[in-house]
């Protein structure tokens, strides 16, 4: 995508990193204030990014998540959704992360 461009490759490293870490913070949120809002509103916004690099897992989660709110709501098999969902997230950053050094 950056097509040699290092600067822009950086650029969108970055881009990428940040989403991440929004999304982490995001989904956090809306999960211990139990509010379906925040999460959609972050799912929204990242979803597409996640496609375009290729971040299918991820992708896939959180389209996992939508329809356990949509079924069972912030019970049991959400909380596991998230613990999961977490440590991909984290993995994620830490590749990213490695981008940037």
């Amino acid at each position: 995508m950056s097509d040699g461009d290092e600067e822009f490759k950086k650029e969108l490293t970055q881009a990428i990193f940040a989403g991440l870490k929004e999304l982490k913070q995001f989904y956090s949120e809306g999960m211990l204030q139990r509010d379906l809002e925040i999460i959609q509103q972050i799912r929204h916004k990242v979803k597409p990014t996640l496609g375009m690099f290729e971040f299918d897992d991820l992708a896939n989660s959180l389209q996992q998540g939508k329809e356990i709110l949509e079924s069972a709501g912030f019970g049991i098999q959400f909380q596991s959704h998230y613990e999961e969902f977490i440590l991909q997230v984290d993995k994620a950053i830490e590749e990213v992360n490695r981008l940037l050094v």
